[in-house]
């Protein structure tokens, strides 16, 4: 059984976690709606509005919950941002969505930890805490959103001049929304980088928990359509790099496979890289930093594929 602390003792839980893993401190950390979900209010500076409020509440209450492994379940007032800023940047930052199949944020291994790596090489990163759905499929997607507009209006201040996505698994399948159905120049990334993504909500290809999680269990045939994000791939779709193993049980690789058609098909710039092992959610744990590593010796290949992509984006 998962344990989990809740409230004020989940924010000194992930400040003892961060020295415990040997990870970095945010640069700062923000609530996406300081007022709650209850006021139509986003995040304020100097009397100027940055970024939007809530939509609508997601009915969860009690503050964040966090587990012995550092997953984060239960947000809803309490989302918000942690902000990594290296010492000296390469102009720039990725918004980092956690996977937790829209139930939890995998903020260790999926978050932190790719702080982590990205500020060693000059990388800003922007981890988004996002709202769980709890019936309001909307939400996690407002609060990637959010994340981007902080991040724009701050980037000339930060010395940041390109901002990207990167999500894994449900985190993938929110980094691949923030990136076909974004609403403007703001929200859209410069570049995604999609880790064991979940794509499709088609049933026998899609993770279940991840699609009933965020539409439900008796989601409608609009829904299942609208939510399949390779069918939201279009020419303004940011070039894309698609990460995963042949061997992945929880999100059949056919998810990254139907997101890279669709990407030919609209001649949008990418690449697709499937190793041939590791399973799901190998995230950034490393025998380095863990003692352990599913992707194994493919760990280095997997690095330099991303290092060398995200140096040319």
């Amino acid at each position: 059984m998962k344990k989990f602390i809740t409230g004020a003792l989940a924010a000194l839980f992930a400040f003892i976690s961060a020295s415990a893993y040997n990870l970095p401190t945010p640069s700062m950390t923000l609530k996406l709606y300081p007022q709650g979900q209850g006021a139509d209010m986003g995040i304020v500076e100097n009397g100027r509005t940055v970024t939007l409020g809530p939509i609508e509440p997601n009915g969860l209450s009690g503050g964040n919950k966090v587990n012995e492994r550092g997953n984060v379940a239960n947000i809803g007032d309490d989302a918000y941002i942690d902000i990594y800023l290296p010492e000296k940047g390469n102009g720039q930052m990725i918004v980092v969505c956690p996977g937790g199949a829209y139930i939890n944020c995998s903020a260790v291994n999926e978050g932190s930890r790719v702080a982590d790596w990205c500020l060693k090489r000059g990388i800003a990163v922007c981890v988004v805490l996002y709202r769980m759905p709890n019936g309001h499929s909307r939400l996690p997607l407002q609060d990637v959103q959010n994340a981007f507009r902080y991040c724009r209006h701050h980037a000339a201040e930060w010395g940041v001049d390109r901002i990207g996505v990167m999500g894994f698994s449900a985190g993938g399948h929110l980094a691949a929304s923030a990136s076909t159905l974004f609403v403007d120049e703001v929200t859209r990334p410069d570049f995604s980088v999609l880790i064991y993504p979940v794509i499709t909500f088609e049933e026998f290809i899609t993770h279940s928990g991840t699609r009933t999680n965020l539409v439900g269990a008796k989601a409608t045939r609009e829904q299942v359509e609208y939510y399949s994000l390779e069918n939201r791939v279009s020419g303004a779709t940011p070039p894309t790099i698609l990460l995963l193993s042949a061997d992945d049980r929880a999100v059949p690789p056919e998810n990254s496979i139907r997101y890279y058609r669709a990407m030919q098909k609209n001649s949008v710039e990418g690449e697709l890289h499937i190793f041939t092992r590791g399973g799901h959610g190998w995230g950034f744990t490393t025998v380095e930093n863990s003692g352990r590593d599913a992707l194994g010796e493919q760990r280095e290949n997997f690095f330099q594929i991303l290092e060398r992509w995200l140096q040319a984006h």
